[in-house]
């Protein structure tokens, strides 16, 4: 049986990769405020209906710009815990420090509760994450290095919400030492 024929002309991914790189330069120029649709669409060379054809919303295209998919596959795991768990927290802090990331941020944290399918799509962005981490913490279980209710979904969002915390409240402490006293605190949390 052949492939159905789809209407229209194949998209150009040429327009997806200027739309992202245009919402994180004006991101960083002018915060989440100066991400508009039209500003977006004219940094890019494109249209307004062409970003709306790729992505339902403005949130989303930020949120895919901000956090591109490639961040969540730099997940090394397999050293002893405490190491895993403090490039965890690295990781979620060099994301979410990063100028883009900063810059989006607060505004994606508003737009989840308008549009429940961004939240959907940010915990999709992470499921690696959220798998890998799973499989590190059984692992964990089995050589006795963590206790057996030990799950990464409670993981995260302690490391998560510590970074968040930490962002808004102390930016300019968050470096080596406190990844390092925030990962040992986990660890020791975790210990059976």
């Amino acid at each position: 049986m052949a492939n159905p024929r789809t209407a229209g002309r194949p998209r150009d991914p040429r327009i997806e990769q200027a739309a992202l790189a245009a919402v994180r330069d004006l991101l960083v120029e002018g915060g989440y405020p100066a991400v508009t649709v039209a500003a977006v669409a004219d940094r890019a060379g494109t249209t307004k209906a062409a970003l709306y054809r790729r992505w339902p919303a403005l949130p989303h295209l930020i949120h895919e710009a901000a956090f591109p998919d490639e961040l969540a596959q730099d997940l090394v795991l397999g050293a002893d815990l405490a190491t895993d768990l403090a490039g965890i927290v690295r990781g979620t802090l060099d994301t979410l420090s990063s100028p883009p990331g900063a810059a989006a941020l607060p505004g994606l944290l508003a737009e989840v509760t308008t549009w429940p399918d961004l939240h959907a799509a940010m915990m999709r962005r992470f499921e690696g994450v959220f798998g890998a981490l799973g499989e590190r913490l059984r692992e964990a279980v089995a050589d006795g290095e963590a206790r057996d209710d030990a799950r990464a979904d409670d993981v995260l969002r302690v490391v998560i919400g510590s970074v968040i915390a930490g962002l808004l409240l102390t930016p300019g402490e968050l470096d080596d030492a406190w990844v390092e006293r925030i990962a040992a605190m986990l660890a020791r949390g975790l210990r059976p």
